[in-house]
């Protein structure tokens, strides 16, 4: 390390003799003010850069450089990059203008100066900083309940950015995970939009979005018996949970119910309705609702009962899992019955 800085030194210090040597004497330049020059500038790429040297008349010559190359010597530009520029206001000023810095343009610049006894330099650091910027994120997903799941966020930026995660829910609390969210026996209550957003305050923070859909077998979560007179219509009701959504069946007994004259089934979303449309005698008595999809089947017993006779309809009905019940929904949902 000490060998580089000796050699990047003496190429510098030639650079300086050369330069020195090439302005013509009686052009109109100063000394640095050592006292207002800037160690470190910090610019956000795209923006623009000066990069300040203040003088005054007790010297000869004048010239920028960038490492070892010239940028300018007195007023006769070197560089062939347009976006350089000098500002000379008055006698005062001898100050370089970077416009749309970019990350090429990092490192030291020197403002070096002749005067009667040596020459003098002011050297200043220009860091380039980028903002966050996300490249790479998940594709939205779906997977099964109890899978690992692993959420991948890669973002570039300088200084590095930093990465969090949030699971945009009502409490949309923080989660712990950088580059990678890792999601062990996954829930249906971990469904969702992800947010993953990647941030290094040079400017506002870049946010991308991951969409995780969770697969979990039906559970019946309301079923809600009839008290209903003879004559009156009378409805039973299912509501169950599942992703995908759930396909329903009614049963009577062992037997399978379809549309016919006096019943309707309708299926509302996650939601089944058995509609007696003129209830008789024969019509009361144990129904069952039988939610499925590919991951499981669930099931409930519900009841139309003539009134009086004291069941209680206010809350769930009893859920089974009758082997016949079971055997017989398998059945439908394999050969389409």
């Amino acid at each position: 390390m000490t060998v580089g800085r000796r050699s990047c030194g003496r190429q510098l210090q030639a650079a300086l003799f050369r330069v020195l040597c090439l302005i013509p004497t009686g052009l109109p330049v100063r000394s640095v003010d050592m006292q207002r020059t800037t160690d470190n500038i910090t610019i956000r790429q795209g923006d623009t850069a000066v990069i300040r040297c203040y003088v005054d008349d007790k010297v000869s010559k004048v010239a920028w450089l960038n490492r070892s190359n010239i940028i300018f010597a007195g007023e006769d530009k070197w560089s062939l990059d347009p976006r350089v520029d000098l500002i000379t206001k008055g006698q005062l000023e001898y100050s370089l203008r970077i416009q749309k810095v970019d990350v090429f343009d990092e490192g030291p610049y020197t403002c070096s100066i002749q005067t009667k006894q040596q020459p003098k330099t002011s050297q200043v650091y220009l860091i380039v900083q980028v903002p966050a910027s996300i490249y790479k994120v998940s594709e939205d997903i779906t997977v099964n309940e109890g899978s690992n799941v692993t959420l991948s966020c890669l973002a570039n930026g300088r200084p590095d950015p930093s990465i969090t995660w949030r699971l945009l829910n009502p409490s949309a609390e923080p989660l712990e995970g950088e580059e990678y969210l890792d999601i062990s026996g996954i829930l249906r209550t971990q469904a969702g939009r992800y947010e993953c957003k990647a941030s290094n305050d040079v400017s506002n923070p870049d946010v991308k979005y991951v969409n995780v859909v969770v697969n979990y077998p039906p559970y019946i979560k309301d079923a809600k018996s009839s008290e209903t007179p003879v004559g009156r219509l009378g409805i039973l009701q299912c509501d169950a949970s599942a992703v995908p959504k759930p396909e329903f069946e009614w049963y009577r007994d062992d037997k399978r119910l379809t549309n016919s004259a006096g019943i309707s089934i309708q299926i509302l979303g996650s939601r089944t309705l058995l509609v007696v449309s003129n209830v008789t005698e024969d019509d009361y008595g144990n129904y069952t609702c039988v939610a499925s999809n590919r991951l499981g089947i669930h099931n409930a017993s519900l009841f139309l009962y003539r009134p009086g006779t004291g069941r209680d309809i206010s809350g769930s009905a009893c859920l089974t899992q009758s082997l016949w019940i079971f055997l017989a929904s398998v059945t439908c949902l394999f050969f389409k019955c």
